[in-house]
């Protein structure tokens, strides 16, 4: 007995395609909406950190200014407590980012052997500045190396994540897997909506291969 094939099985499954094909290019192009923002900060600081050692881009600049601060008496204990001293002094709204002690140890210079003290650094950092302290046990004085920078130096500082939070570095992985959904979106949409494998093949190909190949040559 032969069996009669429903016509409206094939207008359904085209359908539940249909409907599924506009799901997936809204979730893309909100993924693209969210990213669009960050995506901007990202691709132009980018672009300047790409040409900063090969082809220069001067418009990255960090204005340079070094003080040196008498110390109050009695003297900071330890390299914490001289954090805590120049984070009220210098006015800084931020506990300091590293605080680095190099032991006391013996040098030799001009054929002597000298002691040499231990020295302290303290490091502040944000997208805006950076301020360096360094201070060896026993001097009144503390040097202090503030760099300021322009524009295009703090975005670059935000591409980076110098000075920010946890809260900066999960919005940023936010962004990268947002390009990664919208990569295998995109693969997907194109074979559903245009049908030719063999062409998403070749481009995806001549991509990689293109990459590879100017690795290697820049090695």
């Amino acid at each position: 007995m032969l069996q009669t094939q429903n016509p409206e099985a094939p207008l359904n499954r085209k359908s539940k395609r249909i409907q599924w094909l506009k799901w997936l290019r809204r979730i893309h192009a909100w993924v693209g909406l969210w990213g669009a923002a960050l995506g901007l900060l990202f691709g132009v600081s980018g672009i300047l950190l790409n040409h900063r050692m090969v082809m220069k881009i001067p418009a990255v600049q960090m204005e340079q200014s070094h003080i040196e601060m008498a110390l109050p008496q009695p003297l900071p204990i330890d390299a914490k407590a001289l954090a805590l001293w120049l984070q009220v002094q210098l006015s800084i709204d931020r506990e300091a980012s590293k605080i680095s002690i190099d032991p006391e140890k013996t040098v030799t210079w001009a054929d002597q052997n000298l002691q040499q003290p231990s020295q302290w650094r303290v490091d502040f950092h944000s997208p805006q500045q950076s301020v360096t302290a360094e201070y060896w046990v026993g001097n009144t004085y503390v040097s202090i190396k503030r760099q300021d920078a322009n524009a295009f130096a703090f975005i670059t500082r935000l591409h980076k994540g110098v000075g920010m939070g946890t809260a900066w570095v999960l919005l940023a992985d936010t962004l990268a897997g947002g390009l990664v959904f919208l990569s295998l979106t995109g693969l997907l949409l194109w074979t559903k909506l245009h049908g030719s494998r063999l062409a998403m093949a070749g481009l995806g190909l001549t991509s990689l291969g293109s990459v590879v190949f100017i690795t290697l040559n820049s090695l």
